[in-house]
């Protein structure tokens, strides 16, 4: 099924699904995959909650439908006619060796689809269905691969393909049962459809973002520099934190710095470095604020000494952002990078090298990945590559070249030249600075 965004069709799968294993005459558990433990756990609440229910009314029939001994655990649910509804890891690893029913939910958003389909589905060759809900990550994922076979190719998978846009939800009365569980100030309660729908579509990082997330209308990464399956192979899990308190890092920290003023945004990136897996422990996005606020920004996290190297986009208005820098912090620790295209594509290749090696983790928000979808690659009438992206309310990509500049910095033991400058990375010494009150 594709889904719209929280629309409650995950809600709807699970009752449906404890519903069908309740039966007397159901006969295989059910595995439920989720992107991440926590959302499988969730959906596995979301079944207790539904089996409570049901239980409830089956007892004035006298029969039951939970389990009275074993109701459930962290990841299991007992059911009374003895089945069990699993919520399972999201390593598709977990489905091999397993019979009965599957639920992948959110399917598109796992680190490889293909991969997790192809160890599910001989789970059911002894019965059981294979259910996969999930709203669409870029047309080259694999769910829009099923979607597209189905619909276009003749349909060999023999899938019933189903579809629920924002749009389908609110015509089927989503919006009126959205606000009873709103409070009574809440702006929505006086809306109508038409009202909820543009505010939704204006409160997404762009047109594209609105389509993929609410319209069942995946991305096109034929033009995106970087593809969607390499983005969420490398996010954060949703509900996992990242932000940390970066003096307590005891790794190498390297940082990437966009520098915007009225139209874009600045963005200061830190990356710290465990493993060999480039983890991103700050993102600071600061929209309309003065130098002198950025530079302070700045300051709270170059004062820190697990800061090695901080790599400053020098082009135009932020020439004179770059050189203060390098004066407060050194020329060891900072450096100038004057955008040109040859110098783009030199930042860009290696972002999208991280991302094919998933040596990176990034936030799971809908406007970084809007940012580092905004690229595209073009060929001019010359034959020579260059790097564009369209200004939008969400900015100019400016998250993109604050993250591939912060992963350039962290470059060690050669020599790096770009632009203007040239150096060898080097570690210095540098006094705290205070951090309260700033992130």
């Amino acid at each position: 099924m594709e889904k719209s965004r929280q629309v409650g069709l995950s809600w709807c799968t699970a009752y449906g699904l404890v519903r069908r294993k309740a039966r007397a005459e159901a006969k295989l558990d059910a595995w439920v995959s989720s992107r991440d433990d926590l959302q499988a756990r969730l959906f596995k609440e979301d079944c207790v909650r539904f089996a409570e229910l049901l239980d409830a009314g089956a007892r004035d029939l006298g029969v039951r439908v939970i389990d009275d001994v074993e109701r459930a655990t962290a990841h299991v649910l007992r059911l009374a006619n003895g089945l069990r509804i699993h919520s399972m890891t999201s390593n598709p690893n977990a489905q091999a060796g397993k019979r009965g029913d599957r639920v992948l939910d959110e399917f598109a958003l796992h680190r490889n689809p293909r991969e997790l389909w192809a160890i599910a589905y001989p789970g059911i060759t002894w019965g059981g269905c294979l259910e996969v809900i999930s709203t669409h990550r870029g047309s080259h994922n694999f769910f829009n691969q099923l979607v597209s076979e189905a619909r276009e190719k003749g349909n060999p998978k023999g899938i019933s393909l189903h579809r629920v846009t924002l749009k389908d939800a609110l015509e089927e009365g989503f919006l009126h049962k959205l606000k009873g569980k709103l409070p009574a100030s809440d702006v929505r309660q006086d809306m109508d459809e038409a009202a909820y729908f543009d505010l939704v579509r204006s409160g997404c990082a762009d047109e594209e973002s609105f389509q993929q997330e609410y319209m069942c209308q995946p991305a096109d990464d034929a033009g995106a520099f970087l593809p969607y399956d390499l983005i969420a192979g490398c996010e954060y899990p949703e509900h996992e934190p990242w932000r940390t308190d970066l003096s307590q890092c005891t790794n190498p920290v390297h940082v990437g710095v966009d520098v915007g003023r009225d139209h874009d945004l600045t963005v200061i990136w830190a990356l710290e470095t465990v493993g060999g897996i480039r983890l991103t422990r700050r993102l600071v996005e600061l929209s309309g604020e003065t130098f002198a606020a950025q530079e302070h920004a700045l300051d709270q996290v170059l004062g820190l000494r697990c800061v090695r190297r901080c790599c400053i986009d020098a082009t135009g208005i932020g020439r004179q952002f770059a050189e203060r820098a390098r004066a407060r912090h050194g020329h060891h620790r900072v450096e100038e990078i004057y955008f040109t295209a040859k110098v783009k594509e030199e930042l860009a290749y290696p972002l999208r090298t991280a991302f094919e090696q998933c040596a990176l983790r990034i936030p799971s928000r809908p406007e970084v990945r809007s940012d580092l979808r905004a690229i595209r690659k073009e060929t001019t009438a010359a034959g020579n590559l260059r790097f564009t992206a369209e200004r939008s309310r969400n900015g100019h990509a400016d998250r993109f070249w604050a993250l591939a500049l912060a992963v350039h910095a962290t470059g060690r033991g050669t020599t790096v030249a770009l632009g203007a400058r040239s150096f060898e990375p080097a570690e210095v010494g540098i006094v705290d600075t205070d951090l309260s009150g700033m992130f």
